[in-house]
């Protein structure tokens, strides 16, 4: 297990791999694993665009204390495969967990996910009401909320190639440290930014973003999702606000709690670290 805050390196050392099918291609896919002696479903963390399991740096090592805990990278994210031969979005992304957990059989999970992770978990639990025991949703991608103009404009071919390493790097900072609320962590900013700037991380990230599809999440069935429910929100966040959440509360059928968190925009995991984490502890626990 990694210590909590943990740097990049480090988290990378700590990850494992395995594959998982998507479309009929078998992908590799890096992840984060800890407490599988401890009882009880796993908690799942899923990540969104443009950031990796990393994410969680400050969450899943504590609920790995108690709970048996996943973090995987998303193929095309992370470490995990990064070869311009698949599918990224959301509904390939849903089949990468649906494949993941298929293979060690586990009866119930619980769900945390933030951005485009959140739509994964919402077309899963949409798709296996029985299955999921408890959902976390952070600034999630739902319904027509997603993509955001920016992250498309990634998404558009030569843009992101063209960038000198400059321009490149100054894009990088604009998303991850002037996307946090106040000074933002450089653990954290050197973390995100680091596997889109190893080699092939450019195409990567633009692949990623045109992967961006509405229709992922307009098409699923809220009312079909029967888990319960915290919202656990960046309660200032621009790109998904909170309205967001509350039109979810209204959607499914599960019992959903929503909880605006002060002070933190879309990176909601990094600017409210403790009082995130103390949150999903509580209620993953009940």
């Amino acid at each position: 297990m990694v210590e909590l805050d943990a740097d990049h390196e480090a988290w990378t050392a700590a990850q494992s791999e395995t594959t998982a099918v998507v479309d009929g291609r078998r992908l590799d896919v890096a992840y984060y694993e800890a407490g599988r002696e401890h009882g009880g479903p796993p908690v799942v963390f899923l990540h969104g665009i443009p950031t990796w399991s990393y994410l969680w740096r400050g969450i899943a090592p504590a609920i790995a204390e108690e709970r048996h805990v996943i973090a995987p990278d998303f193929p095309g994210y992370g470490n995990s495969q990064r070869s311009d031969d698949f599918d990224r979005s959301v509904r390939a992304q849903t089949s990468v967990l649906a494949d993941l957990l298929a293979e060690e059989g586990y009866e119930h999970v619980d769900l945390v996910a933030h951005d485009i992770g959140g739509g994964v978990a919402l077309r899963y639990a949409a798709a296996r009401p029985q299955h999921v025991r408890k959902l976390v949703l952070s600034n999630a991608a739902c319904f027509d909320s997603w993509p955001v103009e920016y992250i498309n404009s990634l998404g558009v071919p030569g843009v992101v190639e063209g960038w000198d390493d400059e321009e490149f790097d100054a894009e990088l900072d604009f998303l991850f440290a002037e996307g946090a609320y106040g000074d933002a962590d450089p653990a954290f900013v050197a973390g995100m930014k680091a596997p889109w700037q190893r080699e092939g991380g450019r195409t990567a990230l633009a692949r990623a973003a045109v992967a961006t599809n509405t229709n992922d999440t307009t098409c699923i069935d809220y009312g079909a999702i029967t888990a319960e429910t915290l919202c656990l929100w960046g309660g200032d966040d621009v790109l998904q606000p909170l309205a967001n959440a509350e039109r979810l509360a209204e959607a499914v059928a599960g019992e959903v709690t929503v909880d605006p968190l002060s002070e933190a925009y879309h990176w909601v995991t990094h600017d409210r670290t403790d009082a995130y984490r103390e949150r999903v502890a509580a209620f993953v626990a009940e």
